[in-house]
């Protein structure tokens, strides 16, 4: 069984070599729909400022590109395969510095506090060494009545119990968690005070 674990941690909790390469390709056709609905969710907008922790391929950072086009989109990733696969997927938004990808930790956000409008994860918390200080970390970088959703899909592990009591323990108000029908996904979506 734990041969089995590390290898999904290669491919999809921590991606590296050439399993993560693989995972992400995976991801990119898995998390496409989960990405859509948590961005609508959160009602990005062109002006925006917003950040993904935990971005793998960057499926969601293209769809935040797309939408964010007076603003920026921000995202780090603890894989470096995945924030590779990421730039090569958003060349153009990079190259164009509308788009910022860094390799880095939930625990430790590389960016300055109330940097950020919104901010989202999927399929990425269930996977940090410790969800409550990554959740912090993303109040933290969060301007005051910004808004944080977090996706899961059916396979991502997480269980639906506990999560709006970790975001309220973070800091974070207006905690809910609800499903969407017919899509094997829940959320969560909280605002910073």
């Amino acid at each position: 069984m734990s041969g089995a674990r590390d290898v999904l941690m290669r491919m999809f909790g921590h991606p590296e070599g050439v399993l993560g390469r693989l995972g992400g390709i995976i991801m990119a056709r898995t998390n496409h729909l989960a990405a859509k609905e948590i961005i609508g969710l959160l009602d990005v907008r062109a002006a925006d400022q917003v950040l993904e922790v935990g971005f793998g391929p960057g499926v969601g950072i293209k769809l935040l590109a797309e939408r964010v086009t007076d603003g920026c989109v921000a995202g780090i990733d603890s894989s470096r395969e995945m924030v590779a696969q990421a730039t090569a997927r958003n060349s153009d938004a990079v190259a164009g510095g509308r788009v910022d990808l860094r390799h880095g930790t939930a625990q430790a956000v590389p960016f300055a506090d109330g940097t950020f409008d919104k901010a989202l994860a999927i399929n990425s918390m269930q996977v940090w060494p410790d969800a409550g200080s990554g959740l912090q970390e993303i109040r933290r970088v969060l301007r005051v009545g910004g808004k944080v959703a977090l996706g899961f899909t059916a396979y991502s592990g997480q269980p639906k119990d506990g999560v709006t009591e970790l975001l309220t323990t973070a800091g974070f108000t207006d905690g809910c968690v609800a499903g969407i029908d017919g899509k094997n996904l829940f959320y969560a979506l909280a605002s910073k005070p």
